[in-house]
């Protein structure tokens, strides 16, 4: 059975994907490198979902990388997530264990083994200028036009579209810049269940965690001086939760639209891999870790 340098397990929101990993590093002698872009912040815990019980198994605690390393406020982002990645993943090497990556950021996922590698860019005021007279579905259009890693999945947000092109042109005008990561041997696995579970899944978990503390973490969040924008910055539970909060919104009307955004973001997390697909990354889709580990162990 070939063994891989990287194995990766990633998928919509809600399928289980950080439980499933850790039962594989239990098994493997693993480390889980995170692959989320909200995770990375402290004191975000019920908002992103880190399930940190899930790195737990038969009492033995996993270890895992890059969940909870930046300040709440700050935005962390693909450039520093791939650099802390080959970090990461080169010091569980050195110690002889396997690392496997973990999460449903599809522009982390495809950052860590797509072999291109991706520098910082600095603001274009020019461009910035013109990119703000279009509309937000011209700047999609554009984005998808000339897209490497982006695309309209990962950038709902207006001031993200802007920041993506930016950066597509960058390398668009520097072609000379070195564009090659370390090569990784890697296995990918999805993780995806039917849509009616899924959906059912997402709803209840929604409801769990706004029942065990999600609107305080928020609140504390806004009390310790994250500002409003920056926690909209963030979406989803942070968005909707501090509109409500602020009394933007009725509780009755935050808990329906975030439950809709959820639904919708897993949607565009499946377009993102289908894409993936399509470029020629093979992912093979399971339900279970037994289907995982039939193939790994």
């Amino acid at each position: 059975m070939e063994t891989y340098d990287l194995i990766v397990i990633t998928g919509p929101t809600a399928t289980g994907k950080t439980s499933i990993a850790a039962r594989l590093a239990a098994e493997i002698e693993g480390e889980i490198i995170s692959a989320d872009s909200r995770q990375v912040y402290r004191k975000m815990d019920l908002g992103t979902g880190k399930d940190l019980d899930d790195y737990i198994v038969n009492g033995k605690k996993i270890p895992f990388h890059l969940i909870d390393i930046a300040e709440p406020g700050y935005e962390y982002n693909v450039f520093e997530f791939q650099r802390d990645f080959f970090d990461a993943f080169l010091d569980i090497k050195s110690r002889g264990k396997r690392p496997i990556l973990c999460g449903g950021t599809g522009m982390y996922i495809e950052a860590a083994i797509s072999e291109y590698k991706l520098i910082e860019v600095p603001e274009n005021s020019d461009l910035r200028k013109t990119l703000l007279t279009k509309t937000d579905e011209e700047l999609q259009n554009i984005l998808v036009s000339m897209r490497k890693l982006h695309n309209t999945s990962d950038t709902s947000d207006r001031k993200r579209l802007i920041r993506a092109i930016e950066i597509e042109q960058y390398y668009s005008d520097n072609p000379q810049i070195p564009s090659e990561t370390p090569k990784i041997n890697s296995i990918i696995f999805g993780i995806n269940k039917p849509r009616d579970e899924v959906r059912e899944r997402i709803t209840k978990r929604l409801k769990q965690r706004l029942e065990t503390g999600m609107i305080e973490e928020v609140e504390l969040l806004l009390e310790n001086g994250v500002t409003p924008e920056k926690l909209k910055y963030y979406g989803l539970e942070y968005k909707f939760l501090t509109q409500y909060i602020l009394g933007e919104i009725t509780y009755e009307q935050m808990f329906s639209q975030l439950n809709t955004a959820i639904h919708q973001f897993a949607k565009r997390q499946m377009t993102w891999f289908r894409r993936m697909e399509k470029k020629g990354f093979n992912i093979i889709w399971v339900e279970s870790y037994e289907e995982v580990k039939a193939q790994i162990v």
